[in-house]
């Protein structure tokens, strides 16, 4: 049963969102993804978030561009944690998706990471799920020690061989 569902409103926000979706497998996190357009649709996407929670969705991952009501309407309607994830927009740089997602009235809160931010989104799930999942947390300590082997192989490698070398 998935734990967490990524939603989306257009096949557009899919190379970002099969970020998130790629983390989650990295981490071992059942999910669901879909693509619900809140505006053109809505009968669907009432039916989509009333329903999650009895699903066993525990966290709800929504990206969303331009107006970005999705994750706002998802945090209105389920009621544990949604992560919104503001996507790039060619209009504003993603600056009018940001301002939607972040800017939500008292009581209805949304995390909200950065600007097509899909990998921290599925971080910030698996640690809200690590809360009560003792294997999930040594599974995500791990993780953080592998970002940190990369890092200081990064900078042996350009200790060894220079800037000019680098990336070569």
């Amino acid at each position: 049963m998935a734990k967490v569902s990524i939603v989306m409103g257009s096949d557009s926000d899919m190379p970002v969102m099969a970020k998130t979706a790629a983390a989650l497998d990295e981490l071992g996190i059942s999910y669901e993804m879909r693509i619900i357009s809140a505006h053109r649709e809505p009968d669907v996407f009432f039916e989509y978030a009333k329903t999650a929670e009895e699903r066993g969705i525990r966290v709800i991952i929504a990206g969303a561009g331009m107006a970005a009501h999705l994750p706002g309407m998802c945090a209105a309607l389920f009621p544990l944690p949604v992560i919104g994830i503001p996507m790039h927009t060619t209009s504003l740089g993603g600056r009018d998706s940001l301002y939607s997602i972040v800017q939500m009235p008292s009581g209805i809160p949304v995390a909200t990471v950065a600007i097509n931010g899909a990998k921290n989104a599925a971080l910030l799930a698996a640690k809200i799920l690590a809360v009560s999942d003792e294997d999930l947390l040594n599974r995500l300590k791990a993780y953080s020690e592998k970002m940190k082997a990369e890092v200081e192989a990064k900078d042996e490698r350009l200790q060894q061989d220079g800037y000019r070398q680098y990336g070569k």
